[in-house]
């Protein structure tokens, strides 16, 4: 059991890698594809709309799938589906057919995404121990590595579809060759009599409460992503090579906090990782808010990604352990709303800024942040069956849930 459990999170560290990896691919290659289709940036920003939608429904189909067949046979099917649709994007020659592609590949993130964090909190209860922030940080190491190889193949004179084909046939190949080890289905019990089906359960308003704080911390990430650089270049009048460092230091700080969240949760718990994590990022937008100095705002911009870095993981795992006969809906659940918010914030901020000069504008994630912290009691304390405190021996559980996280 321990061997398969060992050989099941190596595998979904392999998925997460794969996400993050695919869609590290389809950024690189935006330019490249907007060309290839002839539309303009305008024309370009609708489509995205389109991605974010195919991600929102592919979220919500996964979430119950998974709860009715097990994960272990959604993951493979959202991984295969999410690489294969990779090479649409690069293959458009109109804004019709880009649209198309762009919500097929919306589709297969959406499922993917759903179907291995499901998964992840399986193995996290097998650990008896936070490891989940760890395959967010490999997402993240995944697209790092995306946008290295996409560079170096964009270098070398290779097109969008070469690429972004050869990127398929592999995140294919690597999609089902990993399926093995994957956990199976947890056994579900019968409903007693007169209790509802797995799948018919209302959920419940813990799980709209965890969505909502979902929404707006992944909002501040949104933010984060598309807002970083230009408040650092338009506000403080940074060049753009200091002002891209303003997005590095987000970045950096934000995969450098979740490889270390984990070891954080297991020894004071997820309630204080999302308190003191949104209460961090909160100080770090202060400083950005009210920078008067390009270092201070830098600063500021990797406070915020180290505060955010811990928080996303804590909520998708404790909205799959509330209840893990239906654990791939109330993932569904949180990760559809806070992938909402993620795309909505850029759109916010720029609304606001016909009110406000943008570095005001970002006091609504500040306020967000706060908020986050006041609700973070809405996770719960982890239970013995999840997690082990520092220190402690559970003679039950395998060797490796006795030991730090790796």
């Amino acid at each position: 059991m321990q061997r398969s459990l060992r050989a099941a999170r190596i595998a979904t560290f392999v998925y997460f890698a794969l996400n993050g990896f695919v869609l590290g691919m389809w950024v690189v290659h935006i330019p490249a594809i907007e060309h290839r289709a002839g539309i303009s940036h305008a024309v370009l920003g609708s489509l995205l709309l389109l991605l974010g939608g195919g991600a929102f429904a592919g979220m919500q189909l996964a979430g119950p799938l998974a709860d009715r067949f097990g994960a272990r046979a959604l993951v493979p099917l959202g991984g295969a589906l999410c690489a294969a649709a990779v090479v649409l994007p690069g293959l458009a020659r109109g804004g019709w057919t880009l649209g198309a592609a762009l919500l097929a590949l919306g589709l297969g993130n959406g499922c993917l995404d759903v179907s291995m964090n499901a998964h992840a909190v399986q193995v996290e209860r097998g650990y008896r121990r936070p490891v989940m922030s760890a395959f967010h940080a490999v997402f993240s190491l995944g697209a790092v590595a995306a946008s290295l190889i996409g560079a170096r193949t964009l270098s070398w004179g290779w097109s969008a579809p070469a690429t972004l084909g050869g990127t398929a046939l592999v995140g294919v190949a690597v999609a089902l060759a990993t399926a093995p080890a994957l956990l199976p289905r947890e056994p579900v019990p019968a409903p007693a009599d007169g209790a509802p089906e797995p799948g018919r359960r209302r959920t419940p308003p813990r799980i709209w409460g965890l969505a909502a704080v979902a929404l707006m911390v992944m909002l501040c990430e949104g933010v984060a992503n598309d807002w970083s650089v230009l408040s650092v270049r338009d506000v403080l009048h940074a060049s753009a090579a200091t002002a891209a460092l303003a997005y590095g230091a987000f970045s950096t700080a934000m995969t450098a906090g979740r490889l270390v969240t984990d070891r954080v949760s297991a020894r004071f718990g997820p309630v204080a990782v999302v308190r003191g994590g949104a209460s961090t990022a909160a100080v770090g937008m202060t400083a950005v808010v009210f920078a008067p100095w390009i270092p201070l705002a830098l600063a500021g911009w990797a406070v915020f990604g180290i505060g955010l870095s811990g928080c996303v993981p804590q909520l998708f795992s404790a909205a799959g352990h509330i209840d893990k006969d239906a654990a791939g809906a109330n993932v569904s659940r949180v990760a559809g709303l806070g992938y909402l918010g993620m795309l909505a914030g850029p759109a916010v901020i720029g609304g606001l800024t016909r009110l406000v000069p943008l570095n005001l504008a970002f006091v609504l994630p500040l306020a967000f942040c706060v908020i986050a912290a006041a609700a973070a009691g809405l996770l719960g304390e982890p239970s013995p069956e999840t997690t082990a405190r520092a220190g402690a021996t559970d003679p039950a559980a395998p060797a490796s849930a006795r030991t730090p996280a790796s």
